[in-house]
This record gives C-alpha cells, structure tokens and sequence, in this order.
C-alpha cells in the first residue's frame, strides 16, 4: 500500500479508530485526514514531515477507516473526540494539523482544551459567517435530499474527486483505500457533517477570540470550493493567527504542494517549539 504509512486502529469510546505513526521521538504531531481521502492522504509530505516531530495522523469517525457514529457528524462533537483519541494515544501536548473537515473540529478543540496544543495549521475548510463555499461541496451541503447521492454511490463521486487534484495522482493501493473507504452509502452518510456548519459554525466564530494557540492557516491560492475568505474570516478573529496561500495550489495543497505544506507546518512546529522552552 504505502512504504511510509502502515495503518493500524484503535478502539477509543467504542469505535475502532485508524491511525498512522511514523517519525523520530518527539514532539507529537497529529494529523487529521481531510474528508473524500484518509490517513495516506498525508504520503506526499511524510518524509518531510517525519523528519521534524512524531507524527500521528488519524482518521476521524466516520471518515476514511475508522468507524461511524452519526452523533459525531458535527465539528463541535468531533472537536471533543479528537481529545478522547489524543487522550488514548498518550499525546499530551502535541502540534495539531486539521486540512479540510479538521479546520472546524480542531479549533473547536482548541477552544474546548485551551493548553492542550502546542500549534495548530489549518486551513481549506469552511469557517466564514455566514457560509463562503462554492462548487460541489456548496451543492453537498445545501442537498435536501441525500438519496440520489446513495444512487450514484461513494465510489464514484470520490474518483471525481480525485480527478480535480492538480499534478499528483495517488497509487492504485492509496486511490483504492480512498474509493473503498466511502463505497455504497457511506459518503452520503457524511454529507451531514458539513451541512451542519450553518449550525455550529456562528458557534465557532464566537470561540475564536479566545484560543490563544498559535494558528497557522494554509490553504491554496486556487481552492475552488473553499474561497480564501475563509481564512481571512479565521485571521482576523484569532489572536494568533497567520494565513498562507500555497500558489498555484487547489483544493488539495496537502498533495500538490507537499513540499511547499510540510515547510509551512514545520516551519510553524520550530516556532512554536522555540516558544514553548522560553
């Protein structure tokens, strides 16, 4: 499947949970998987990763290989199981990176946890008041009806998906992982969890003022779902908080600028670092 990333699960409050390891020891840096992919969405920018902290990258309930609970399909309810799984994997102040769905959920997180993390880097997901999204995810969240979504099943729709990331195309093991981890219903039954951002997100822009961990936003310059206005809405309201837009980048930075990503997110961990032993 992959000479880097080797999945293994764990069970955290009942539900088998995917994870990844690699790296040296310490610091602790977790990765959450942004949504359509998994864990090995990380295998472009491992190696650079790797080099700079213990990395844990971590599927969430409901996405990629771990199990699903529909009382989880919301930022603010997987903002407080991201704790319980950092709870049990023993990583008590680690980095957090959030791309994509884990935008929302980490900093509500953060704001649940105030000294829980040491930095934070999200970014390509919504996070604007009111909601700034366009294209297909506009459409998956303003969906009444979620049948015709179970018709087409998640196979398709995730190739479709994969067919929009700009020079980089994964494996057939790892486009496989991802096909297979949203096949049949299972993409549909995700669809929730954005479309409670109308909900949870004025929630969230309440919280913001009030994390004090350091956040870096990163996003590309040419997301075509998720506008740059969301990082703007993010910057302006967290006291700590710095935005980089990865040129010539789209939707999936993570994967068509792995150089580019890794640098930021290790650049902001040695930042970081640094601070912590002032």
């Amino acid at each position: 499947m992959s000479a880097l990333i080797h999945p293994k699960t764990i069970t955290v409050d009942g539900l088998s949970v995917r994870y990844a390891e690699g790296g040296q020891d310490g610091p602790d840096a977790i990765l959450i998987s942004p949504w359509l992919e998994s864990v090995y969405a990380f295998e472009p920018a491992w190696t650079h990763l790797a080099a700079a902290a213990h990395l844990v990258a971590i599927d969430p309930p409901g996405f990629g290989g771990s199990d699903y609970r529909q009382t989880l399909m919301n930022p603010k309810a997987m903002g407080h199981f991201i704790l319980k799984v950092a709870d049990a994997l023993g990583l008590d102040n680690p980095h957090i990176v959030g791309p994509d769905i884990g935008t929302s959920s980490v900093l509500f997180a953060a704001a649940t946890d105030q000294d829980r993390f040491r930095s934070i880097v999200v970014g390509s997901g919504g996070a604007a008041v009111p909601l700034d999204v366009t294209g297909v995810l506009k459409e998956w969240i303003e969906a009444t009806d979620l049948a015709p979504y179970r018709q087409i099943g998640g196979r398709k729709i995730v190739e479709i998906a994969l067919s929009t990331i700009a020079g980089y195309t994964p494996s057939d093991e790892i486009r496989e992982d991802y096909m297979s981890c949203y096949e049949g219903g299972r993409f549909a039954d995700t669809i929730p969890y954005a479309q409670s951002y109308r909900e949870y997100l004025p929630e969230l822009a309440k919280l913001l003022p009030g994390i004090q961990t350091p956040v870096r936003i990163v996003a590309g310059a040419d997301d075509q779902v998720v506008p740059g206005s969301n990082a703007e809405f993010l910057q302006e309201r967290l006291p700590n908080a710095q935005v980089d837009l990865i040129a010539g980048a789209g939707h999936f930075c993570w994967e068509e600028k792995p150089a580019e990503y890794a640098a930021l997110l290790t650049s902001w961990w040695d930042r970081a670092n640094a601070a912590s032993k002032i």
